[in-house]
């Protein structure tokens, strides 16, 4: 019996939370935000009609509190929840507690996300439906003798994986039995971390693998429907960073044989509402196998949207009102290609570390057939707390390489300045043969890791638009670069992403030198405002945008920005110092000491375990020596680059 929304509650924030949004307002619906402490300020909040304080800004403390969330409903008059990605959203007890307060969950019914939650179970329902599973063990005896011998029988490498969760949390690709104890360790203690739940399973590693993930939709009436698939294969720890609609390997054939099957396992739990039904595709002989079903509205939706012409959030809202689906098998066809990149507050460079701060210039690029979902806004906080994907930017064509080309200038468009962000690796993703060719694997950023992170040296233009920004030149002066002294010459130290560099500028008129050791140039400096420099290069106009922090410098010429710190005003060392010194590559959690002060330590071993963004890094030594000082304990929350340990030579 149908049921008509009136207000819908999103449980979540970001991103997510602003693209239910604009569907329900589309729609004709209220909608009612919750945020944490650390949210307060966030856009997703000023875009609801209403918004509703949960809490602390720990996950636990907010998002992921059934009882918090209920009742902001009940307090607003919510008759319905969205629950977004992650958080509560395939949590089979949230969508229990919605029925019992009366409000309407958008999202399949409670078995089905709790059949589908637990990779164990769900394999084993698999196998009994028909659908292909990879080889593996999924038994409920958990002991590590018990993982061991089975791992053991089913032939390494083994990839060993959390049963309660995704997201690459808890999963760990192991090639020799030497390496697995450990590995089953770390798995169960960052899924206990993640999930509340350390159970693992194990599967046979398909080594030429790509992902490949069938979206499926179904309603209370019977209906069961898929919207064709998406390929998920550039992924670096698990965690998917482009993905794309339609694969650019399946035949026909192969595409109906998949579908059928991802249509088949919905079946099996009866499901309803938007689901997505993921495979291990092996790329040699073409077989795929059942690795999980996520029982929600995926992070990579947009690109089935736009090859569709489908909006999912408008069919989700309508199933959970109790409608037929209006559309049949054959009215689904996909048009042309998307591709969708995951823009994210990371270092690449330096192993994915993600980082925190305040964005301070923020501009979506406006091009045709490029979409931008983004959760943020210049003078947007990245807290530590939250997963650190900024936006998605997805692009359309005809054609695979023009949306891959189109995607690739939205990128260059697209400025954040304020935080290193993972944008020059995105866009040389999009650059390599590998992807252009449609050729890329499970395994492909792994292989490539360090062509695709290497940064080319610092220009010579953006050296003089940095010395331009530091001098504080202000072009507006009618005596702006001129000096009874005639030409002005000074040197230039900078920290440019880690690295020293100097270099010889000069300044004459309205006229600025540079000289490096990769080149020169000279720049006609045309503006300088807060935000962006404009000049004339060798008869070309050009403009970099840029984002001040007291002494640092953020600068994007249109290929990703670059941290430019003044070391001539960088602030006194700190008391500690040298080669051997550990830092907090970000703001995070001790969770493991593993060595005590005066403990005699190898380059290499692991001195501390942190936690950020519910993912688990390992500080390791940095030299062969003893451990001098160690500054924080099990629970410490740290800054980035705040000094944890010391190490100091055996001498």
């Amino acid at each position: 019996m149908a049921r008509r929304i009136q207000t819908i509650l999103i449980a979540n924030r970001g991103e997510i939370a602003r693209r239910v949004m604009r569907t329900a307002k589309r729609l004709g619906k209220r909608t009612v935000a919750v945020y944490s402490d650390a949210d307060r300020n966030a856009p997703h909040v000023r875009d609801a009609d209403e918004a509703v304080h949960i809490g602390g800004s720990a996950p636990a403390d907010s998002y992921l509190k059934i009882d918090a969330v209920i009742d902001a409903a009940q307090r607003t008059g919510a008759d319905a929840i969205h629950p977004g990605y992650g958080f509560l959203s395939e949590l089979a007890d949230f969508a229990e507690a919605c029925a019992e307060a009366g409000i309407v969950f958008i999202g399949p019914k409670p078995g089905a996300v709790r059949a589908m939650g637990d990779k164990a179970a769900a394999k084993r329902l698999m196998i009994e439906a028909g659908v292909p599973c990879v080889p593996g063990y999924q038994g409920k005896e958990q002991s590590d003798e018990r993982l061991i011998s089975e791992a053991d029988a089913i032939g390494f490498p083994v990839m060993v994986k959390a049963s309660a969760g995704g997201g690459g949390r808890g999963m760990r690709r192991v090639g020799a039995a030497a390496d697995l104890p450990d590995a089953l360790k770390s798995a169960r203690s960052e899924a206990e971390n993640a999930f509340g739940d350390g159970r693992l399973i194990l599967e046979k590693a398909v080594d030429r693998a790509r992902h490949i993930e069938v979206q499926v939709f179904g309603d209370a009436h019977g209906n069961l429907l898929h919207f064709g698939e998406r390929e998920c294969s550039v992924q670096r720890r698990h965690q998917k960073v482009i993905e794309e609609a339609p694969s650019p390997v399946l035949t026909e054939e192969k595409r109906a044989e998949i579908c059928a099957a991802a249509v088949a396992a919905a079946r099996a739990v009866d499901y309803e509402n938007a689901g997505t039904v993921e495979f291990l595709y092996d790329d040699e002989t073409g077989d795929f196998y059942f690795l999980e079903m996520n029982t929600r509205l995926q992070v990579e939706h947009p690109v089935t949207e736009e090859v569709t012409g489908f909006d999912l959030v408008a069919l989700q809202i309508a199933v959970a009102e109790g409608e037929p689906l209006p559309i049949e098998q054959d009215d689904i066809e996909a048009d042309g290609s998307s591709i969708e990149a995951r823009l994210y507050a990371e270092d690449a460079g330096a192993g994915f570390l993600p980082q925190t701060g305040r964005l301070l210039n923020w501009r979506a690029p406006e091009i045709a057939d490029v979409r931008i979902d983004a959760g943020v806004e210049t003078g947007s906080e990245v807290s530590a707390f939250y997963d650190p994907m900024v936006a998605k930017v997805i692009a359309c064509g005809e054609t695979r390489d023009e949306a891959r080309r189109a995607l690739h200038r939205a990128l260059g468009e697209t400025r954040a300045l304020g935080l290193t962000t993972n944008t020059a690796y995105l866009r040389a993703i999009l650059d390599h043969p590998t992807f252009a060719d449609g050729a890329a694997l499970t395994r492909f950023l792994g292989d490539e890791h360090e062509a695709l992170t290497a940064r080319p040296p610092a220009s010579p233009t953006l050296l003089a638009c940095a010395a331009a920004a530091f001098l504080d030149f202000d072009p507006s002066n009618p005596l702006f670069g001129w000096s009874g002294y005639g030409e002005q010459r000074f040197a230039l130290k900078l920290d440019i992403d880690g690295e020293d560099m100097t270099a010889a500028a000069s300044l004459d008129g309205r006229m600025l030198k540079v000289e490096t050791d990769t080149g020169a140039t000279s720049l006609a400096l045309t503006e300088i405002s807060a935000d962006r420099i404009a000049f004339d290069e060798n008869g070309r106009s050009g403009a970099a945008d840029i984002a001040r922090d007291g002494a640092v410098l953020f600068i994007d010429l249109g290929e990703g920005a670059r941290r430019v710190e003044d070391l001539s005003r960088r602030a006194a060392a700190g008391a500690a110092g040298g080669d051997g010194v550990v830092r907090a590559p970000m703001a995070g959690a001790v969770i493991e000491v593993r060595v005590a002060e005066g403990d005699a330590v190898k380059k290499g071993d692991v001195l501390i375990v942190m936690e950020a963004m519910k993912m688990q890094h390992r500080l390791e030594a940095p030299i062969d020596g003893v451990v001098e000082t160690l500054a924080v304990a099990i629970g410490a929350q740290t800054n980035i680059r705040d000094i944890v340990a010391v190490v100091t030579t055996a001498e």
